[in-house]
Protein backbone atom coordinates (compact mmCIF):
# COMPACT_ATOMS: atom_id res chain seq x y z
CA UNK A 1 0.00 0.00 0.00
CA UNK A 2 0.95 3.64 -0.51
CA UNK A 3 0.72 5.00 3.28
CA UNK A 4 0.15 8.94 3.60
CA UNK A 5 0.19 10.47 6.89
CA UNK A 6 -0.31 14.11 8.13
CA UNK A 7 0.41 15.69 11.20
CA UNK A 8 -1.64 16.12 13.78
CA UNK A 9 -2.17 18.45 16.93
CA UNK A 10 -3.21 16.99 20.05
CA UNK A 11 -4.80 19.01 23.10
CA UNK A 12 -4.63 17.15 26.27
CA UNK A 13 -7.42 17.28 28.53
CA UNK A 14 -8.03 17.95 32.00
CA UNK A 15 -6.99 14.79 33.69
CA UNK A 16 -3.61 15.44 31.16
CA UNK A 17 -4.42 13.01 28.59
CA UNK A 18 -4.68 12.89 24.63
CA UNK A 19 -5.24 10.54 22.27
CA UNK A 20 -5.77 9.88 18.44
CA UNK A 21 -6.76 7.68 16.26
CA UNK A 22 -5.23 6.13 12.99
CA UNK A 23 -7.93 7.31 10.55
CA UNK A 24 -6.87 10.68 11.81
CA UNK A 25 -3.67 10.41 10.60
CA UNK A 26 -4.45 8.78 7.65
CA UNK A 27 -4.03 11.09 4.49
CA UNK A 28 -5.55 9.52 2.11
CA UNK A 29 -3.15 5.89 2.07
CA UNK A 30 -4.54 3.13 -0.85
CA UNK A 31 -3.49 0.31 -2.67
CA UNK A 32 -4.14 -1.33 -5.79
CA UNK A 33 -6.60 -3.84 -4.22
CA UNK A 34 -7.98 -3.14 -0.09
CA UNK A 35 -6.59 -2.00 2.60
CA UNK A 36 -7.79 -4.03 5.75
CA UNK A 37 -5.76 -2.02 8.88
CA UNK A 38 -4.57 1.26 9.68
CA UNK A 39 -1.99 0.91 13.08
CA UNK A 40 -0.34 3.58 14.86
CA UNK A 41 2.34 2.91 17.41
CA UNK A 42 1.45 5.52 19.47
CA UNK A 43 -2.11 6.61 20.29
CA UNK A 44 -2.06 8.24 23.89
CA UNK A 45 -0.57 10.82 25.26
CA UNK A 46 0.42 12.31 28.24
CA UNK A 47 1.79 15.13 29.96
CA UNK A 48 5.44 14.06 29.24
CA UNK A 49 4.61 14.18 25.37
CA UNK A 50 3.93 17.33 25.09
CA UNK A 51 5.80 19.40 22.27
CA UNK A 52 6.39 17.03 19.13
CA UNK A 53 6.01 13.42 18.60
CA UNK A 54 6.97 11.53 15.71
CA UNK A 55 4.72 8.72 15.54
CA UNK A 56 4.46 5.53 12.70
CA UNK A 57 1.21 4.71 10.47
CA UNK A 58 1.65 1.05 9.03
CA UNK A 59 -1.16 0.61 6.51
CA UNK A 60 -1.98 -3.28 5.53
CA UNK A 61 -3.68 -4.12 2.61
CA UNK A 62 -5.78 -7.56 2.06
CA UNK A 63 -2.61 -9.84 0.80
CA UNK A 64 -0.42 -8.49 4.04
CA UNK A 65 1.32 -5.79 2.04
CA UNK A 66 2.76 -3.02 4.12
CA UNK A 67 3.29 0.27 4.41
CA UNK A 68 4.79 3.12 6.50
CA UNK A 69 4.82 6.73 6.75
CA UNK A 70 5.15 9.13 9.94
CA UNK A 71 3.41 12.33 11.35
CA UNK A 72 4.52 14.81 13.62
CA UNK A 73 2.16 14.93 16.30
CA UNK A 74 1.82 18.42 18.43
CA UNK A 75 1.02 17.67 21.84
CA UNK A 76 -0.15 20.65 23.45
CA UNK A 77 -1.25 21.48 27.24
CA UNK A 78 -3.68 24.31 27.27
CA UNK A 79 -5.85 23.63 30.41
CA UNK A 80 -5.00 26.74 33.14
CA UNK A 81 -4.45 25.44 36.79
CA UNK A 82 -7.04 25.51 39.18
CA UNK A 83 -6.59 28.29 41.82
CA UNK A 84 -7.48 28.14 45.16
CA UNK A 85 -6.89 30.66 47.62
CA UNK A 86 -7.38 30.56 51.54
CA UNK A 87 -7.86 34.18 53.72
CA UNK A 88 -5.10 34.84 56.21
CA UNK A 89 -4.43 36.93 59.26
CA UNK A 90 -0.91 38.34 59.92
CA UNK A 91 0.13 39.27 63.17
CA UNK A 92 2.75 42.83 62.76
CA UNK A 93 6.14 41.48 64.61
CA UNK A 94 7.63 44.29 67.26
CA UNK A 95 9.24 46.15 64.24
CA UNK A 96 5.66 46.43 62.83
CA UNK A 97 6.31 43.94 59.96
CA UNK A 98 4.72 40.62 58.55
CA UNK A 99 5.03 38.63 55.62
CA UNK A 100 3.09 35.91 54.20
CA UNK A 101 4.16 33.23 51.56
CA UNK A 102 2.11 31.79 48.61
CA UNK A 103 2.45 28.08 50.19
CA UNK A 104 0.40 29.82 53.16
CA UNK A 105 -2.07 31.52 51.11
CA UNK A 106 -2.32 28.33 48.44
CA UNK A 107 -5.72 26.42 49.42
CA UNK A 108 -4.61 23.15 47.42
CA UNK A 109 -4.63 24.90 43.56
CA UNK A 110 -4.11 21.64 41.04
CA UNK A 111 -2.69 21.20 37.51
CA UNK A 112 -4.06 18.74 34.88
CA UNK A 113 0.08 18.30 34.22
CA UNK A 114 1.92 20.03 37.45
CA UNK A 115 2.36 23.34 38.58
CA UNK A 116 5.73 25.57 37.95
CA UNK A 117 5.05 28.50 40.40
CA UNK A 118 2.72 29.83 42.63
CA UNK A 119 3.28 34.06 43.57
CA UNK A 120 1.39 36.23 45.36
CA UNK A 121 1.26 40.37 44.14
CA UNK A 122 1.96 40.91 47.72
CA UNK A 123 4.01 38.92 50.31
CA UNK A 124 4.84 42.24 52.68
CA UNK A 125 2.53 44.19 55.05
CA UNK A 126 3.81 47.39 57.26
CA UNK A 127 1.35 49.51 60.49
CA UNK A 128 0.31 51.02 56.71
CA UNK A 129 -1.38 47.76 55.85
CA UNK A 130 -3.74 47.10 59.47
CA UNK A 131 -7.11 46.11 58.11
CA UNK A 132 -8.25 44.03 54.85
CA UNK A 133 -6.18 43.60 51.97
CA UNK A 134 -6.46 41.66 48.94
CA UNK A 135 -3.68 40.07 47.67
CA UNK A 136 -3.73 37.83 44.40
CA UNK A 137 -2.49 34.43 44.32
CA UNK A 138 -1.13 33.83 40.61
CA UNK A 139 -0.81 29.92 39.29
CA UNK A 140 1.52 28.96 36.79
CA UNK A 141 2.03 25.27 35.29
CA UNK A 142 4.90 23.95 33.75
CA UNK A 143 3.57 24.82 30.00
CA UNK A 144 2.94 28.56 30.70
CA UNK A 145 -0.82 28.26 31.35
CA UNK A 146 -2.04 30.57 34.52
CA UNK A 147 -5.10 30.88 36.66
CA UNK A 148 -5.37 33.71 39.55
CA UNK A 149 -7.53 33.53 43.12
CA UNK A 150 -7.88 36.26 45.30
CA UNK A 151 -7.32 36.14 49.41
CA UNK A 152 -8.29 38.64 52.30
CA UNK A 153 -5.34 39.06 54.14
CA UNK A 154 -6.66 40.53 57.73
CA UNK A 155 -3.27 42.63 59.14
CA UNK A 156 -3.30 42.63 63.16
CA UNK A 157 -1.16 44.75 65.36
CA UNK A 158 -0.90 42.94 68.70
CA UNK A 159 2.25 44.18 70.15
CA UNK A 160 1.28 46.70 72.82
CA UNK A 161 3.51 49.51 73.19
CA UNK A 162 7.06 49.93 75.59
CA UNK A 163 5.42 52.58 78.23
CA UNK A 164 9.49 54.15 79.98
CA UNK A 165 8.63 57.05 82.85
CA UNK A 166 10.77 58.62 84.49
CA UNK A 167 10.44 60.67 88.19
CA UNK A 168 9.71 64.24 88.68
CA UNK A 169 9.81 66.48 91.39
CA UNK A 170 7.04 69.45 91.16
CA UNK A 171 7.57 72.51 92.65
CA UNK A 172 3.95 74.36 94.77
CA UNK A 173 3.71 77.62 93.63
CA UNK A 174 2.07 80.70 95.52
CA UNK A 175 -1.38 79.11 95.04
CA UNK A 176 0.18 75.87 96.54
CA UNK A 177 -0.71 73.96 93.38
CA UNK A 178 1.86 72.13 90.95
CA UNK A 179 0.92 69.79 87.97
CA UNK A 180 2.72 67.42 85.68
CA UNK A 181 2.14 66.43 81.69
CA UNK A 182 2.41 63.12 80.40
CA UNK A 183 4.77 64.35 77.87
CA UNK A 184 7.08 65.54 81.05
CA UNK A 185 7.13 61.70 82.58
CA UNK A 186 7.35 60.07 79.15
CA UNK A 187 11.22 58.84 79.08
CA UNK A 188 10.49 57.15 75.56
CA UNK A 189 7.87 55.56 75.07
CA UNK A 190 8.25 53.77 71.83
CA UNK A 191 5.62 51.32 69.89
CA UNK A 192 5.76 49.26 66.23
CA UNK A 193 3.49 51.49 64.98
CA UNK A 194 2.82 54.54 66.79
CA UNK A 195 1.68 55.72 69.88
CA UNK A 196 -2.10 57.56 69.85
CA UNK A 197 -2.18 58.94 73.50
CA UNK A 198 -0.17 59.14 76.95
CA UNK A 199 -2.49 59.83 80.10
CA UNK A 200 -1.66 60.32 83.64
CA UNK A 201 -3.92 58.97 86.18
CA UNK A 202 -2.69 62.08 88.57
CA UNK A 203 -1.56 65.16 86.84
CA UNK A 204 -2.67 67.79 89.64
CA UNK A 205 -1.07 68.10 92.85
CA UNK A 206 -1.48 70.68 96.10
CA UNK A 207 -0.30 70.67 99.59
CA UNK A 208 -1.36 67.73 100.87
CA UNK A 209 0.53 65.89 98.22
CA UNK A 210 3.73 66.87 99.41
CA UNK A 211 6.67 64.22 99.69
CA UNK A 212 6.44 60.99 97.19
CA UNK A 213 3.51 60.33 95.04
CA UNK A 214 3.36 57.35 92.68
CA UNK A 215 1.95 58.75 89.36
CA UNK A 216 0.47 55.93 86.54
CA UNK A 217 1.15 56.36 82.92
CA UNK A 218 -0.94 54.79 80.43
CA UNK A 219 0.34 54.86 76.64
CA UNK A 220 -2.01 53.64 74.09
CA UNK A 221 -1.01 52.78 70.57
CA UNK A 222 -2.93 53.63 67.36
CA UNK A 223 -4.01 49.91 67.46
CA UNK A 224 -5.37 49.93 70.62
CA UNK A 225 -2.86 48.17 72.64
CA UNK A 226 -2.20 49.39 76.21
CA UNK A 227 0.89 49.47 78.54
CA UNK A 228 1.61 51.59 81.46
CA UNK A 229 4.87 52.55 83.46
CA UNK A 230 4.91 54.38 87.10
CA UNK A 231 6.41 57.36 87.70
CA UNK A 232 7.65 58.90 91.63
CA UNK A 233 6.33 62.48 91.50
CA UNK A 234 7.89 64.10 94.50
CA UNK A 235 5.72 67.14 95.12
CA UNK A 236 7.78 70.41 97.38
CA UNK A 237 6.81 73.23 99.13
CA UNK A 238 9.76 75.90 98.76
CA UNK A 239 7.35 78.81 99.07
CA UNK A 240 8.65 80.60 102.67
CA UNK A 241 4.86 82.25 104.42
CA UNK A 242 4.33 85.87 104.20
CA UNK A 243 4.30 87.39 107.17
CA UNK A 244 2.43 90.18 108.23
CA UNK A 245 2.75 91.97 111.71
CA UNK A 246 0.41 94.39 113.18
Amino acid sequence: PTAICQDLTVQLDASGAGSITASQVNNGSFDNCVITTLALDKMNFTCADVGANTVTMTVTDINGNTGTCTSTVTVQDNVAPIAICQDLTVQLDASGAGSITAAQVNNGSSDNCSIDTMTLDQTDFTCADIGTKTVTLTVTDVNGNTSTCTSTITVEDNVAPIALCQNLTVQLDATGAGSITAAQVDNGSSDNCSIDTMTLDQTDFTCADVGANTVTMTVTDANGNVSTCTSTITVQDNINPTAICQ
